[in-house]
């Protein structure tokens, strides 16, 4: 009867790329926290600080990437930060000066780099709008500015609709 029903999406040829898949697993992620080993939690002692920190069970951060922070109002000097480093060097996968919101930034970011761009040179993309998780805007922002050069298009939301984001001429 030529009734047929006919996906056109599925023939369209677009890509899709869902963000979700390079979020950071939050179970790989801890922060290290220099409030605990605070006198008063406000004054870094070096004698008691690195005392504490030889004592400390450093094995909870093997395999994590760390925050090192401070949560309490108090001057911390460059080199506590340095000596923490030290101790987290050898067991954790990476360390950052900052909150764990910073270090879920960084490793997502990182991920996203990590995205094979080769495999999508000449492709009509669409970056997934909606799904499980809410993405941030920094991460479809990066994820843009590494497929530039080599996307035919991209695209953001579903690909049943899609709003238009670059074409190349």
């Amino acid at each position: 009867m030529g009734d047929e029903i006919i996906n056109k999406v599925a023939e369209s040829g677009l890509v899709t790329i869902d963000l979700e898949k390079y979020l950071p697993q939050k179970e790989s992620i801890a922060v290290f926290d220099l409030k605990d080993f605070l006198f008063m939690e406000m004054i870094l002692k070096e004698k008691d600080f690195r005392e504490a920190l030889k004592q400390h069970d450093w094995e909870k951060y093997r395999d994590k990437h760390v925050a090192i922070t401070c949560s309490a109002d108090a001057i911390i000097p460059v080199w506590a930060y340095m000596l923490v480093t030290t101790y987290l060097q050898p067991i954790a996968k990476n360390t950052i000066v900052g909150t764990e919101k910073e270090i879920y930034r960084s490793i997502f970011l990182n991920n996203i780099s990590l995205i094979d761009t080769s495999e999508f040179n000449g492709s009509r993309i669409v970056l997934k709008g909606c799904g499980e998780t809410p993405i941030d805007d920094f991460a479809y922002a990066e994820a843009t500015r590494i497929l530039l050069p080599v996307a035919k298009s991209i695209m953001y939301g579903e690909p049943c609709s899609t709003v238009p984001v670059f074409k190349k001429k």
